[in-house]
């Protein structure tokens, strides 16, 4: 089993209370929109890091993340990407390879707007941790935790710092 601590969104500001919030997690995954790759050194120097860049991220931190990440966690088939869009609204990019071989688990950020929402027809989790960072419209800052156990996704938690 691992327990994953999921950001999204920072635009370049962490807050201190998310170290806090994933401290026994196993592993820091961010969906993007770093703003600075300090954040990254930050995350990497602090757990095992996986992160996908964003479309405000510039080419310091396009050197160190891709823009999809597809791996496997445990026994759970991940995706991973900043602009992917949502069931029934997938974003052109991602279409062709959801609908060919679908993840089980598909996580994205961009939209600021926290989301977990089951796909029937394709069968897999979506995630968007919403944003932690201070730039945007959110009103409320946000990220996830849950285990990965084999091949589900359990003990889900949403996060809101305030």
């Amino acid at each position: 089993m691992k327990k994953i601590g999921l950001i999204s969104d920072t635009h370049g500001f962490i807050d201190d209370r998310v170290f806090m919030h994933f401290d026994a997690c196993d592993e820091v995954w961010h969906a993007g929109d770093f703003g600075d790759v300090a954040i990254i050194e930050q995350l990497q120097s602090f757990k095992p890091f996986r992160g996908v860049w964003g479309n405000i991220d510039g080419k310091e931190v396009r050197a160190v993340c891709l823009e999809h990440d597809r791996f496997m966690c445990e026994e759970l088939d991940v995706w991973m990407t900043h602009i992917g869009g949502y069931p029934g609204k997938y974003a052109p990019q991602v279409k062709p390879g959801i609908f060919i071989n679908s993840p089980k688990l598909f996580i994205c950020g961009h939209s600021h707007i926290l989301k977990v929402q089951f796909d029937p027809k394709l069968q897999l989790l979506h995630l968007n941790p919403g944003a932690a960072g201070k730039q945007g419209w959110h009103q409320v800052r946000t990220l996830m935790r849950f285990d990965i156990n084999e091949d589900k996704i359990e003990n889900l938690e949403v996060i809101e710092l305030r």
